[in-house]
This record gives C-alpha cells, sequence and structure tokens, in this order.
C-alpha cells in the first residue's frame, strides 16, 4: 500500500506536488483550529459549553477548508470565484462569534469559560480572514476585509459586556493572527503560480529548440536547392529557345540541366541524412548545455572519438531522446551521462534522479521504441526503468564487432 502511495507522489509533476502539498496545507489547518482551539474548550469549560464550542470550531473548519479548496480551484482557472461561499464563510464566522460572545454572557461566569470563548471569538474571526484572503486578487480587499473582521471583534464584544480594554485586546490579536494567516494564504498561491508558469517557461523553451532545429534543416534545405532550381530555371530556358531554333546546343543544355537534378539530389539525401544521423559528441555536449540551462546539474563522462558513425549516429539518438524525456517528463536536479567501452562493446548510461510520469518510462512510450529500432539496425538493445525510489535510467549497448575499430580513448572523462 505504501508502495503505491510512494509511486502516485512520484509520478506527479513538480507543479502538482506543490498544489497537492498547498491544498493540503490548507486542510490541515482546518485540523490545527479544531485541536488548537476547540479541543482545550474541554479542560476549561463545563461540558455542555465546550461541547456548544467545539461544535461551532468543527464546523467552522470544515467550512474553511471547503472555501480553501474552491479558491485554490479558482486561481488554478479550474472554476469561477467561489463568491457565495465566501459570503457564507463571512456570515458563519460572525455567526459563531457572536454565540461564543453569548456562551460567555450565559455560561457561567468562571474564568475557565471565559477564557474557552474568549479564544474561540478571536480565532474563529482570525481563521475566517485568513481563509477568505483566498478567494480575493487585490492586496487592498485583503487588508481592509483583515482590519474589518478586527473592527468586527471590537464591535461585537461591546454591547455583549466584554470590557472595553479586553475588547481592543482582542481586536489586536485577530488582526495579527488574520494577517498572518492572510499573508500565508496569499504566499502559497504566489508560489504555487509561479512553479506553474516555470514548467510551462521549461516546456516552451523544449518546444523552441525544436522549433530552431526544425528552421535550421529548413535553411539548409533552401540553401542547397534555392541556388540549383534557379541554374535549372535558367538552362531550361535557354533550351528551350535553342529548340525552337532547332540548335544541337540545346540537348547539351538538357543534359546539364539532368545533371545539375541529380546533383540536386545527392544534395538534398546528403542534408536529410545530416538532419537524421545524431552526431554523438555535439549529443553530448548538447545534452549538457540544455540541462545545465535547465537548471539540472549535468555530468558527461566520456569521449565518443574513434566509434564508429552509425554507432555514434545511434547512440545520439538515445542522448536526444533521454535528454528531451528528463525535460519535459521528468523531475530532475541531477543527471549523468556515461559513456564507455567494456568487453568489445560500447555502452551508454544516462541516469536522472526524477522520475519519468508521462509514458516515457517503463519501456511503453513511442520514443523508447523508436531508440529500441534505431539500436536494433547496429545489434544494440535498450534497458530503460526506473531506479532505486526517486530516479531514472536509461542504458543502451552496442556491440563493437563488425564495425570500423574505435580508439580505446573514448574511455576519457570530458565532464
Amino acid at each position: 500500500m505504501s508502495g503505491a502511495a510512494g509511486g502516485w507522489w512520484r509520478r506527479k509533476t513538480t507543479p502538482a506536488k506543490v498544489e497537492t502539498y498547498t491544498r493540503w496545507s490548507f486542510h490541515f489547518f482546518a485540523v490545527i483550529e479544531v485541536a488548537a482551539i476547540g479541543l482545550p474548550a474541554f479542560a476549561q469549560a463545563g461540558a455542555e459549553v465546550a461541547g456548544w464550542l467545539v461544535g461551532m470550531v468543527v464546523a467552522h473548519a470544515v467550512l474553511c477548508a471547503l472555501t480553501a479548496s474552491r479558491a485554490l480551484d479558482w486561481t488554478r482557472g479550474r472554476r469561477e470565484q467561489p463568491v457565495r461561499l465566501l459570503w457564507v464563510l463571512g456570515a458563519a464566522t460572525c455567526v459563531f462569534a457572536v454565540a461564543a460572545l453569548v456562551l460567555r454572557r450565559h455560561g457561567g461566569a468562571s474564568d475557565d469559560t471565559e477564557n474557552a470563548t474568549a479564544t474561540v471569538f478571536a480565532m474563529v474571526l482570525a481563521f475566517g480572514a485568513g481563509t477568505m484572503a483566498l478567494g480575493v486578487r487585490s492586496r487592498r480587499r485583503v487588508v481592509a476585509q483583515t482590519t474589518g473582521f478586527a473592527f468586527g471583534a471590537a464591535v461585537l464584544s461591546l454591547p455583549l459586556g466584554v470590557p472595553g480594554p479586553e475588547a481592543v485586546v482582542t481586536a489586536f490579536v485577530v488582526f495579527l493572527s488574520g494577517s498572518f494567516l492572510a499573508a500565508t494564504s496569499i504566499f502559497s498561491v504566489w508560489l504555487l503560480n509561479a512553479v506553474y508558469e516555470l514548467d510551462e517557461a521549461r516546456e516552451t523553451r523544449a518546444r523552441l529548440a525544436v522549433a530552431e532545429e526544425r528552421l535550421r534543416f529548413g535553411r539548409d534545405l533552401h540553401d542547397v536547392l534555392g541556388r540549383n532550381l534557379a541554374v535549372i530555371a535558367l538552362k531550361s530556358e535557354l533550351a528551350v529557345q535553342l529548340a525552337r531554333r532547332e540548335r544541337p546546343e540545346a540537348v547539351d543544355q538538357m543534359i546539364e540541366v539532368q545533371r545539375i537534378a541529380q546533383e540536386s539530389q545527392r544534395e538534398v539525401r546528403d542534408v536529410v541524412r545530416g538532419y537524421r544521423e545524431a552526431d554523438l559528441g555535439a549529443e553530448l555536449a548538447g545534452a549538457r548545455g540544455v540541462l545545465t540551462a535547465a537548471g539540472v546539474a549535468c555530468e558527461v563522462t566520456g569521449d565518443a572519438a574513434g566509434l564508429p558513425a552509425e554507432v555514434q549516429s545511434a547512440l545520439g539518438w538515445v542522448v536526444r531522446e533521454a535528454t528531451t524525456n528528463v525535460l519535459r517528463h521528468g523531475d530532475a536536479g541531477r543527471c549523468t551521462v556515461r559513456l564507455r567501452v567494456r568487453e568489445g562493446c560500447v555502452v551508454l548510461t544516462v541516469e536522472n534522479d526524477g522520475v519519468v510520469v508521462r509514458g516515457s518510462g517503463g519501456g511503453g512510450g513511442s520514443g523508447l521504441a523508436g531508440l529500441r529500432e534505431r539500436l536494433a539496425v547496429v545489434d544494440g538493445m535498450l534497458e530503460a526503468g526506473p531506479v532505486g525510489t526517486d530516479g531514472f535510467r536509461v542504458v543502451a549497448s552496442v556491440p563493437l564487432s563488425g564495425h570500423t575499430t574505435v580508439d580505446t580513448s573514448v574511455s576519457g572523462v570530458t565532464s
């Protein structure tokens, strides 16, 4: 059961983890309200008065937890602003506060009863003000709301027999406590929004990297085809003019057009082949740069020099796909890339401390399936899966038999 719960947590993205933590923190505030304010009333007041106080605190805590949950959904754009629920919470807070003062006046004259009812009165107002701050965006409204609860505490206390100095102290306590809880709520929402924005920025950066590569490919094709097509058009036009004049040079021009067209086909194939074949050295350097820029500590060990071209191409795609998975699907703070030759086999290991969470792990993702197909061409194998409690590892191995002899300097360190 605990393993399933741990897997549920590890599969969440960083923003989802922060949101879950924030949401349950506000639910825990409800537990604190009951445990710190309601339950001590049994030790202070009589059983009847304590029962009423605890019942009011529990009802208020549940209403606060519900309001906090709906308000967080609103801040994330998943539902409309819970205006009615905010009004209900505000009204219930005032009713429970007045009821606490009524119980103080008619529940007995002991000091313990007065202390219990005064605590419930002040803290119910403070928790209500702090929770309602989640449902508004304007900071001025939050300040006005907290100040209003504090002022209302003083106004409600005096007609129900609370001495003036005590009413002022109570209002001050409500203001300080409510302001602290309101500031905590505002900061929690700001932090949650910041985490989501950072995650969106990381995904945008990954998409921009893909778009930049496509633009580079488009520029290469334009450079190759633009000049040759212009020459083909000119020579074809010249051949037409010569043919109309029944000049034999028209045949020579068309032969030249044919040669240029064949050369263009070859150059396009070279461009596409270069695009499809990944250079392992460039991919290792690129992985280090991209991951470092994304805030992931990256260590690269090994050198691709001397490896056969087809092996470099296959392993380069492994580095590219593994790096993409770390950026898009994981929650990594560290990534290690190791390239080494042992027993006639070159082994590439990419390991990070963030479990892949969206379909890239376990061998079921289309990206890993494509890597296995590429490695199969050079008789290679791919293993991928979780490591420990919070890691993910991709291991690609390619035998060197049947390929060009490599330089054993590949085992050097280039991090």
